[in-house]
């Protein structure tokens, strides 16, 4: 369990954050000043999350005190200058306030597993250790070969799958193993934003430039001086800031809105999207030569579904982390789990199989997880015929020599109860069965299975 210190002196942020992460396994003190957080020993924590505007002291105070504890630092997207300062101090990433509960996560779960004080395990046995990104499939391989080779190129790379595929993690690995890997690396979701407000946070304006515009912005490009701008859903950007990143690509210059000087940047950009943008430019939503601008490399990013060799690999890493979260170590899929994760088609890709092994962690009765825990469609068996309930109890040797492979949970389910329950009790079948006797029952409920009646009713 990874111990979080949390610095932030606004009460109510302080507790939201406190309550999301405990419900995700980890312990969390917390401290409303820099102050505080020394009384209570930052080095003895994982991870420190601390505000960046603080009575006292400010935030990027932690990043030396904690050390080498790794520092996120909170921070609002006014103040967007400020938290690449703090990255450039020593700060391993930041979270953009008001913040979304998966992305929050997300950064946690990255810092502590990509920056933490103690080597894993594996690592100190002289394993490898796992990298962020898994699978081994053919289509992966193409894709790890791709990013090794762009990566130290420098040039502008194109990411292109469906989404949650990863598109992120992805820009990420070519961070790391570019020759930028120590300067800042910039996430920004272009649909996100709302329209009216991404070329101003794109490229920053000057006091006046607008109404509500009081104070001078330095926009996320020129944050990205020197670094890596990752602009995810990029099919979803404007046309007008399109003409403007145009000019950046082009040329290495940028303008505030509102000013009549230009600056010039060093910003290597990644793109991804889930769209076909060459499609978008002939329908007159996305400029060609910004198109073609950004498509110097192009990686392509396969679905789930087409990742048969991995798709139980990815299972069983998402499935651990979500036990750990939900302190359910050992609950394990059922073969019957397995093969419908094996054959779904998540459509909603790798982001929809974490959920649904989370959904199954917190609903799963005993030992097991199970399809109905999932939450996912049932597999159909229409295609194979199943004995009725009569054959399968006239007929020992058959039932002996069902494979449970070959069974759905239903299957398997009737088959078991129907097969044990004259020499077992309800709460014995139950137990073997790794659910509750309420959960039993229910499903005999809908199975139209009868209990078996005792000796005593029967002479009743």
């Amino acid at each position: 369990m990874s111990r979080i210190l949390i610095v932030e002196d606004e009460s109510i942020i302080r507790s939201a954050l406190k309550r999301l992460l405990e419900r995700h396994g980890h312990e969390v003190s917390e401290a409303a000043s820099v102050a505080e957080a020394e009384a209570l020993d930052p080095q003895g924590f994982s991870l420190v999350i601390s505000d960046l505007r603080l009575p006292g002291d400010p935030g990027t105070a932690m990043i030396e005190r904690a050390a080498p504890v790794p520092v996120l630092i909170m921070t609002s997207y006014a103040s967007m200058r400020s938290a690449v300062d703090a990255l450039k101090q020593g700060a391993v990433d930041y979270i953009a306030k008001p913040f979304d509960h998966d992305e929050l996560l997300e950064t946690v779960d990255r810092a502590l597993r990509e920056h933490s004080v103690e080597p894993p395990a594996s690592e100190q046995a002289g394993e490898a250790v796992p990298q962020s990104m898994i699978g081994d499939c053919p289509a992966m391989q193409v894709v790890y070969t791709r990013i090794r080779k762009t990566a130290p190129a420098d040039v502008t790379v194109l990411i292109q799958g469906e989404s949650g595929t990863g598109k992120e993690l992805v820009a990420r690995a070519i961070h790391r193993q570019s020759k930028r890997t120590k300067a800042p690396l910039i996430c920004v979701n272009c649909a996100a934003i709302p329209e009216t407000l991404i070329e101003s946070e794109l490229f920053g304006h000057e006091k006046g430039a607008f109404t509500g515009a009081s104070a001078a912005r330095t926009g996320l490009v020129e944050a990205a001086d020197g670094g890596t701008l990752f602009l995810d859903e990029i099919g979803e950007l404007p046309l007008d800031a399109q003409a403007r990143l145009l000019r950046v690509l082009q040329e290495g210059e940028i303008r505030k809105i509102g000013s009549v000087e230009t600056r010039h940047v060093d910003v290597r950009l990644i793109a991804a999207t889930h769209r076909d943008l060459q499609a978008l430019s002939k329908t007159g939503e996305f400029r060609l030569d910004l198109y073609y601008r950004l498509n110097v490399m192009q990686i392509d990013l396969p679905p789930l579904r087409e990742r048969d060799d991995d798709i139980l690999t990815i299972t069983d890493v998402l499935l651990e982390a979500a036990c750990r979260r939900h302190d359910r170590l050992g609950l394990k899929l059922s073969r019957s789990a397995r093969r419908e994760i094996r054959d779904y088609l998540w459509p909603g890709n790798v982001r929809e199989l974490e959920n649904a092994l989370e959904r199954g962690v917190i609903l799963a009765e005993g030992h097991l997880i199970h399809p109905d825990d999932l939450g996912l469609r049932p597999v159909s068996t229409s295609a194979r015929p199943t004995a009725s309930p009569a054959a399968t109890m006239r007929d020992g040797a058959m039932a002996e020599d069902i494979n449970e492979e070959d069974l759905s949970l239903e299957d398997y389910f009737q088959h078991f109860v129907l097969e044990h329950q004259a020499e077992m009790s309800e709460t014995e079948l139950a137990q073997k069965l790794g659910i509750s006797r309420k959960c039993l029952w229910e499903r005999r409920q809908r199975l139209g299975i009868p209990r078996k009646r005792s000796a005593r009713s029967r002479q009743a």
